[in-house]
């Protein structure tokens, strides 16, 4: 279980200590995708959802999700997050992109405030316009690029 960081040798869920390791600029790009009908992408495009600017308030969900990360996932660090940017755009006639940027400078590394501000952003998308497409899909949510730290770069090779 040594490869596990999160169990201890004799199997037991622990948060890692991170006390001992430098304070390094650290950043992590997410991206996930939803798919809809291509008329419900029309009218979150057209501003023309009841519930309002479907965009403006996923963003700040996601931000608020992003910053709350270590209260929803048992075993993530309080980071101190210096910047979140929420990003959409449409990647087609019926899928929005999403991508959520953050950073840190800090002792540990920051991927799951990124993925949690996209996963979050995906959610808010839907309950907005779940009344006219309940056939919407959240789609291949994944972390794109991270730096900082002992492990430096990782970028994912892109497969589209």
């Amino acid at each position: 279980m040594s490869d596990l960081t999160h169990f201890d040798e004799n199997g037991r869920s622990r948060m890692v200590d991170i006390s001992g390791k430098p304070v390094t600029a650290r950043e992590a790009l997410a991206r996930g995708c939803v798919e809809m009908q291509p008329v419900t992408l029309r009218r979150i495009l057209d501003q023309n959802i009841s519930k309002g600017n479907v965009f403006e308030v996923a963003r700040l969900a996601g931000i608020m999700a992003a910053k709350r990360t270590s209260t929803l996932i048992p075993l993530c660090h309080p980071l101190p997050i210096t910047s979140i940017e929420i990003s959409f755009r449409p990647k087609d006639e019926k899928t929005i992109q999403i991508e959520a940027l953050v950073k840190t400078i800090d002792r540990t590394g920051i991927e799951m405030e990124a993925l949690m501000g996209v996963s979050v952003a995906a959610l808010t998308i839907y309950d907005m316009c779940k009344a006219i497409d309940r056939g919407m899909t959240i789609q291949r949510i994944e972390l794109i690029r991270k730096s900082g730290g002992k492990s430096g770069l990782f970028a994912k090779k892109e497969t589209e």
